[in-house]
């Protein structure tokens, strides 16, 4: 973990979430901003900058199980979810460690940016 980045203090526990869920390898809480009824965050305890840095599809894929538990406890998997990444400044990252949203509740525009 980064001592700088924002969400590894949040996985230390040195910074409070609203907490979804959490396994081993991720952490989920609610986004401080949602953008849907629905707006939980996924990160992976081991700190990557962007999906840029990593060099297998383990991190994403636990990311992206716990998105759809997330979805299914939430009541969102039936009417339907979306899953983002966004990676570096252009890509909409905000934070400098990657991370899922999972955003649901409402119909979803498209395009999205």
């Amino acid at each position: 973990m980064a001592d700088d980045c924002l969400f590894c203090r949040m996985i230390r526990g040195d910074v409070p979430v609203k907490q979804v869920a959490e396994t081993d390898d991720c952490l989920a809480f609610r986004d401080i901003n949602p953008q849907a009824p629905v707006h939980v965050l996924i990160v992976p305890k081991t700190h990557f900058g962007s999906l840029n840095e990593v060099s297998d599809g383990i991190a994403v894929g636990k990311m992206t199980h716990l998105a759809k538990q997330i979805a299914q406890w939430e009541g969102i998997s039936d009417s339907g979810y979306r899953t983002v990444i966004n990676t570096n400044a252009d890509g909409g990252q905000s934070v400098a460690h990657l991370h899922m949203h999972l955003l649901g509740g409402r119909r979803m525009a498209w395009p999205p940016g």
